[in-house]
């Protein structure tokens, strides 16, 4: 049957040949492209090998940065205006108050839950260009998406060169189960490789499928032709985004968390002036900080105690300019500037679950681009465990969104789809499931105000309000020196260093000749501004900690992966055990690396407030596992109340809080309606029924294969 054999030939030829021009075309552009790329324009930052932390001077506690505020008010005798108002705690937020400050200019940043307690904490933790944003980009042929992308690529280099202990590259597997598809996944991956240039951080390759077994063993084998891997970066998020708050404390910003702006101050012309703002706190909290700790963090010359009562109320701020950077909440605050001011957000839900830790390598995640729905789901190894989402629906903004179970039962389904067939993937593994809410948003001054911004947007109203919304964690860092830039402009401010300056709330001036420690000429250098934790890290430095303290290997790497250098301060605080091995560190939860001494840095260093402050963006227990979270609740709640000086009312009212977040994390109804009590009995961690129990054991007694031979 020569004929048909005929027209198969040239059917192969026809779809190979385009196929063979795309590889040999995209192979020679991006060997020139190596070859004669310029170098990354991001100035390269210094590294320290010291074993000891560098010394930073001390960041004031929270009492004396709301001192601070008060002495911006009208009313004080001397009353010190800001130059720049930033509303919002999360990435954005801090990021504009770190390059403020770092600029020289005098800023405050107000946030009415705790840094990173919206969308910032519920992010998929990668730091990315986007794969399907190239894609995207090449398909629709969409410059401006690949501008996005671009940007995007060069901010992850930055990314992970100013916070080494937060950030690390990731490979991520894109499976291959049609052989046709191998040459446009690999097209795509190296065309990424291409746009990320010399800031590249490993180039993609080729996996056959043993290889790809070999790399991912719990990966479905039927059908498997390989797979690709490329490489992006991992982070902690709301560690992260702690950082970037206590960085900017560190170069001069008055940083207050739990703290609500309820209104606009105008002038006669309608311009705002400033804030007023509530502290959100009970004003029950007397903290009773250690007399050592009380020196280096309270000042002698404060005008307010921690013990003052006008620590709490009311009251006015003045500043030159204000900036709106609360992510979903961007249309509240537009509304105190303007009541009929038009919408600019489209909320959308994105939901995560966590399962434990088996479900992936630990070095290697793994990517779904075409989903049951043409969606994209990612599958990540992260602190131990492993994060699977994400969804994509319209929702309604609310402080503590919930994950609806049809979405995760959703992307349950859509993992049983590329695990082997023989991994059992059941809802009673999901440890933690969340809902964070994407802020798109719309430009007001666009003829379609239905269209949606890809990047992010700036906006300043006719009163003087500038507003930033849209974008993502990887730009954090470029979206906030546009907006301090456009703040400059906008109202006239003049940076200039902090020494010289008079009104500088910084403490003392930062020692230019620490590694990734800038000097302040009121231009932004925060591509080479390490962050709190960087300046004294080292891969090496677990080491140190278990030398030294006596902490346990996976307390010491979990430490420095969270704290930095600073990790030497937390293991310090870290109660002994009286053992020999470890000789520190009481952990909150046998089953992960927190330990007691994380509760009291947080709250002495790190603004900690509320339990859920520790829980949640502190430790990140809640995001790994709720019921752990819960269980270790009544240990973190002790600490606490030691450290700030706790009633026993309040400490009540800390659990109810709590278990109504952990609610919002994925923590089953049965446990939520458990007293304190209850749960120090260990009656959460029981079993209520035998099938119950069948559930995480099918069997007791030894397996047949097991039994010992008869004699």
């Amino acid at each position: 049957m020569p004929a048909p054999r005929l027209l198969r030939a040239g059917a192969n030829r026809r779809y190979l040949r385009p196929l063979l021009f795309t590889t040999a075309g995209t192979l020679t552009a991006y060997t020139l492209y190596r070859a004669f790329a310029p170098r990354h324009s991001h100035p390269h930052i210094p590294s320290t090998n010291s074993p000891l932390p560098s010394k930073l001077p001390p960041i004031p506690s929270r009492l004396e940065q709301i001192s601070r505020l008060r002495a911006a008010s009208p009313s004080s005798p001397t009353s010190q205006i800001y130059d720049l108002i930033v509303i919002g705690g999360g990435a954005t937020g801090c990021g504009i108050a770190l390059d403020a400050a770092s600029r020289g200019l005098k800023v405050a940043l107000i946030e009415r839950d705790d840094f990173s307690s919206g969308t910032s904490s519920k992010s998929t933790k990668l730091v990315h260009g986007g794969v399907r944003y190239l894609e995207k980009a090449v398909k629709e042929l969409d410059y401006n998406q690949y501008l996005l992308v671009k940007e995007a690529l060069k901010e992850r280099a930055v990314f992970l060169e100013t916070a080494p202990h937060l950030s690390m590259s990731l490979p991520i597997m894109l499976p291959i189960y049609h052989w046709w598809k191998a040459p446009y996944y690999w097209a795509g991956t190296k065309a990424y490789d291409f746009l990320a240039g010399k800031e590249n951080l490993e180039s993609s390759y080729f996996l056959t499928r043993g290889k790809a077994m070999e790399a991912f063993p719990m990966l479905k084998e039927e059908g498997l032709v390989g797979a690709l891997v490329y490489y992006d970066g991992s982070h902690n998020d709301s560690r992260m985004n702690v950082a970037l708050a206590m960085t900017s404390a560190l170069y001069g910003a008055t940083v207050v968390n739990h703290m609500e702006v309820t209104q606009l101050l105008k002038d006669s012309s309608g311009q705002i002036t400033g804030v007023k703002v509530r502290d959100c706190l009970p004003s029950t909290t007397t903290p009773t900080i250690t007399s050592f700790v009380k020196k280096s963090l309270f000042s002698s010359s404060s005008p307010f105690s921690p013990q003052s009562p006008e620590g709490t109320g009311e009251f006015e701020i003045l500043a030159k300019g204000t900036i709106n950077a609360t992510g979903p909440f961007t249309d509240s605050i537009r509304s105190l500037d303007s009541p009929s001011a038009t919408p600019i957000v489209a909320p959308s839900s994105g939901v995560h679950i966590v399962l434990p830790g088996y479900y992936s390598p630990a070095r290697m995640g793994l990517i779904d681009p075409s989903t049951s729905d043409g969606r994209v789901i990612f599958f990540l190894p992260w602190q131990g465990n492993t994060i699977a989402g994400t969804t994509d629906a319209p929702t309604t903004i609310t402080q503590h969104p919930m994950p609806r179970e049809e979405e995760i039962n959703w992307i349950l389904s859509e993992v049983r789809r590329y695990l082997a067939p023989d991994i059992n993937v059941r809802r009673g593994d999901v440890l933690a499931a969340w809902s964070g809410i994407r802020p798109l948003v719309r430009d007001p001054n666009a003829k379609n105000t239905e269209a949606l911004v890809r990047n992010h947007l700036i906006n300043v109203s006719e009163s003087g309000l500038l507003t930033i919304a849209g974008g993502k964690w990887t730009t954090y860092r470029q979206m906030a020196q546009e907006a301090v830039d456009e703040a400059i402009s906008h109202f006239n401010l003049t940076p200039a260093s902090p020494i010289s300056d008079p009104t500088s709330t910084a403490q003392q001036p930062l020692d230019p000749d620490i590694p990734g420690i800038i000097s302040i000429d009121g231009t932004c250098k925060t591509e080479q501004l390490k962050l709190i934790g960087a300046h004294g890290y080292s891969k090496t430095l677990f080491i140190n900690l278990i030398q030294h303290f006596g902490v346990e290997t996976s307390v010491a790497q979990h430490l420095a992966g969270a704290y930095g250098d600073r990790a030497w301060t937390v293991a310090s605080l870290s109660s002994p055990t009286h053992h020999r091995f470890p000789a520190r560190g009481h952990l909150l939860n046998p089953l992960y690396p927190f330990v007691d001494g994380e509760v009291r840095y947080a709250c002495r260093f790190e603004y900690a407030q509320t339990a859920v402050d520790v829980l949640a963006r502190r430790t990140r227990l809640a995001f790994l596992n709720a019921q752990a979270a819960l269980e270790s609740l009544p240990k973190v709640i002790d600490i606490m109340g030691e450290e700030l000086g706790w009633s026993g009312e309040r400490r009540e009212r800390e659990w109810r809080d709590t278990v109504r977040f952990l609610e919002s994390m994925g923590l089953p109804k049965k446990l939520s309606g458990m007293s304190r009590r209850e749960v120090e009995e260990g009656r959460a961690a029981r079993f209520d029924t035998e099938e119950e129990y069948k559930l995480y054991s099918r069997h007791d007694g030894l397996a047949e294969a097991e039994k010992p031979l008869q004699q």
